[in-house]
Formats: structure tokens, C-alpha cells, sequence
């Protein structure tokens, strides 16, 4: 999915929005010269060299190692002449393949794209900032083709360089730092709500609990959503939710909090907040849509309809559906795929969930179906544990529905195989 705020919107002073071709048209006549995040190119990328090294593998790792940008082409390097280029010549598909041939790790979120008047066309290679830093382009040797040579480019103002030994083992540091600082935050996040659960919580409860951060969030200040688009989130994710889960035999989080409180987000520290704890007419949900892409959800599992069979004695276990944690999971998953796109982010999204029994931990016990849509018990194999492990998987971005199907079945699964289902 393409950025939304580029070199050229800064310079033209565009707000954030998607690259149109009049935009690359203004640039060109202004002159704008290239730069670290910005490349002209004249020619469409042609093949590797000798089958060995390709030169636009280089210039795409090069964007990725330093703070990403655009490659166009179609405009001359020297004069920024937009002299366009065949459009029937263009074949993202071949250019695909000499990244995934020549660059480690590989690059999931490059974006190439066509923009055009109708008379002249520009070829648009949208490079994020990577948060896998250092990529590595490899080629062979020239004197002997079997030797593979391996770089690490990188933009040194308009110009492409090549890291020394102590830039590559920066490149590493800073790599491991940002894994552990989105770890650290998806871990605050988790204690947060944990903490918010354990204080409202009257009764003895088990609770799902998942996050999803994007590799890359929205600066702070780069985005604020306001309450509409909040609630669209929420009904478009409850509409992907039903696509997605089409086997769905308990209503999930989105159903189950209720149209009036579902419809009415209110506002949070750079979120929008979702929750009945106050009033929970329903089963106890929590959804947060934080402005930099990050999403909470977390809903009581152990939620008894008054009326209904008698909350656990003291030595039971707490009850843990597996049905309604496959509805959780596929509205968690369902609720993070729609804020992305709301948010037209460009990164990879990582997923945690747990189920979690918040104050003094208890045994959790399973239910589920041997025939499918027959009635749910605890099967005399199975496990009552009292803490479970987080299970964790990554979304790309625009997922397709069945990769997005795929991540909640994973979830779900590592976590119902820890109760030994």
C-alpha cells in the first residue's frame, strides 16, 4: 500500500493523501532535485547484468537501508525532463521477481505503480523505510561466476553508497532496538488493559486479550481519527468478520458489546475507546483504535447470562469456549485488517493474544464440540492450566481475506492446543 506523505508532498505542500501524476508533473517542472528519499530514473529498470547483478535491486535496497522513498521513473536524472515511459513495457511482475532473487531479507512492502495523464506515463517504485535494516543486494563476481558477492547500499544524499563493516553492525543494533521496543510496547499495552480488566472484574473470569501494532506506527501527531471514522472501523469490521468467519456459531465482541455502545466510541488518550465495564448488560468487551495503528481488543470468557447455570465454585475451573475464542480471534483479526486500511498504513502488522485469568490466576478449563455445532463440554484429556503463553503471528499489509483467515485460525489454534485440544 502506498505512503501517503512523500517527498513530493512536502514539497509541493500537499496534505497527506495518494500520489497523483499532476503532483510528479509539478515536481518535475520545479526542478525538485533528488535526494536520499527521492530518485529520478529515465529508463525502466532492465535485467541483471550478465544474469548477475541487478542495478535496480540495488537502488530499492539502498531506499530501504536508509528512510525509504520514491523511485520514479520516466524523468531524467539531470534536467527532471518528465519524458515518461512505455507503459507496455512495464512488468512489475519480472521487477518483483529481481527483488526477491537479489535482496535479503526480503522486502514484503514494496509498492509499484503506473500514474498517467493519458499521454505520458511514470512508473512509481514506492520504497518504505524498513524496520528489517540492513538488506543485503547479492550478485555474482564478476571473474568467477559461481562466487556470489554480497553489499549493503544505502542513499548518501542523491547518490547511492555502500556501508562499511561498523555502519552494518549499527544497522543490526538498531534493528534488534526496534524489536524490542515494539515487543515493550505490546507489552504495555497488555499490562494496561490487564490492570483495567482486574479492577472492574466482579467475579472470578477468564479473559481474551490480543494487540496488533504496526512494524512501523503513525507518528505521533501524523494522524488524528475522529469519531465517524472510528465507528466505521467498527462496522466494517464487523461486516469482515462475518465474510471471514463464515462457520461462526457464537457472536463475538463486536456483536456482543451492544449496537448503542459499539456506535458511540468515546474518545481516549490518542484512541477511541470501546467498552461496557460500566454497564455490562452484555458480556464485558474493550476495543481501543489507537491513532498510530495499534489495536486492543479484550472480552470476558466466562460471561453468564443471569438466569442461565451457576457462575464456577471455587474449585472449578473457569470456563473457556473454544468457539466463542475463534469468534474473538477473527474479530480481533477483522478489527486490526479494517484500522490499517482506515489508516492506509504500509506495514506489516504484529498480532499477540492471550487468554489470561487477571487478579489470582485459576485453572481454566476448555469446552468444545466433537460434532461441530452440538453442545460444548470439557473433554476428560485435556489440560486446566492456569497461565497460558502468548501465541503471536504477523498480518501483512491489505491482507487478502485468506491470509487474514489464516491468522485468526493460528491464533485460535496455539492457543486452544495449550488446554490440549
Amino acid at each position: 500500500m502506498a505512503r501517503t506523505w512523500t517527498r513530493l508532498h512536502e514539497h509541493l505542500g500537499c496534505p497527506p493523501g495518494p500520489l497523483t501524476f499532476d503532483m510528479v508533473r509539478q515536481a518535475t517542472a520545479d526542478n525538485l532535485e533528488e535526494s536520499d528519499d527521492l530518485d529520478w530514473k529515465e529508463m525502466l529498470p532492465q535485467p541483471p547484468r550478465d544474469g548477475r547483478w541487478n542495478e535496480f535491486a540495488k537502488d530499492v535496497a539502498a531506499m530501504a537501508n536508509t528512510r525509504g522513498g520514491l523511485i520514479i521513473f520516466g524523468v531524467q536524472d539531470k534536467t527532471t525532463v518528465l519524458t515518461g515511459i512505455a507503459p507496455d513495457e512495464v512488468n512489475r511482475q519480472q521487477y518483483a521477481q529481481w527483488i526477491r532473487n537479489h535482496v535479503q531479507p526480503y522486502l514484503p512492502d514494496l509498492d509499484i505503480f503506473e500514474l498517467t495523464d493519458g499521454t505520458k506515463t511514470v512508473l512509481v517504485v514506492d520504497v518504505p523505510a524498513s524496520e528489517m535494516a540492513p538488506h543485503f543486494v547479492y550478485g555474482g563476481a564478476a571473474r568467477d561466476k559461481e562466487q556470489q558477492t554480497a553489499v549493503v547500499p544505502y542513499r548518501d544524499n542523491d547518490h547511492t553508497a555502500w556501508m562499511a563493516e561498523h555502519q552494518i553492525e549499527r544497522a543490526y543494533r538498531d534493528r534488534f532496538a526496534r524489536v524490542g521496543r515494539a515487543e515493550e510496547e505490546i507489552q504495555r499495552h497488555i499490562v494496561c488493559t490487564t490492570q483495567t480488566i482486574t479492577a472492574h472484574a466482579y467475579a472470578p473470569s477468564a479473559w481474551f486479550l490480543a494487540v496488533s501494532r504496526p512494524q512501523r506506527p503513525l507518528p505521533r501527531g501524523a494522524y488524528t481519527m475522529n469519531r465517524d471514522a472510528a465507528r466505521e472501523v467498527l462496522e466494517a469490521a464487523k461486516t469482515r468478520a462475518r465474510l471471514l468467519h463464515a462457520r461462526e456459531l457464537v457472536p463475538g465482541p463486536l456483536v456482543g458489546m451492544g449496537p448503542d455502545i459499539r456506535l458511540n466510541p468515546r474518545p481516549g488518550l490518542r484512541r477511541w475507546v470501546c467498552n461496557n465495564l460500566q454497564s455490562p448488560m452484555n458480556r464485558e468487551i474493550i476495543t481501543e483504535l489507537h491513532y498510530d495503528g495499534t489495536v486492543v481488543m479484550a472480552a470476558n470468557l466466562s460471561f453468564i447470562r443471569e438466569g442461565g447455570a451457576e457462575l464456577p465454585g471455587k474449585d472449578d475451573g473457569l470456563r473457556v469456549s473454544e468457539r466463542l475464542v475463534t469468534a474473538c480471534c477473527y474479530d480481533f483479526i477483522a478489527t486490526a485488517q479494517e484500522h490499517q486500511r482506515k489508516l492506509r498504513l504500509d506495514s506489516s502488522l504484529q498480532l499477540t493474544a492471550l487468554i489470561i485469568s487477571p487478579g489470582k490466576p485459576r485453572a481454566m478449563a476448555p469446552l468444545t464440540s466433537t460434532w461441530g455445532d452440538g453442545a460444548e463440554t470439557e473433554p476428560p484429556y485435556t489440560r486446566r492450566p492456569h497461565h497460558l503463553q502468548p501465541a503471536h503471528t504477523v498480518l501483512s499489509p491489505a491482507a487478502a481475506d485468506e491470509e487474514g483467515r489464516s491468522s485468526a485460525d493460528e491464533l485460535c489454534t496455539d492457543l486452544m492446543s495449550q488446554f490440549g485440544l
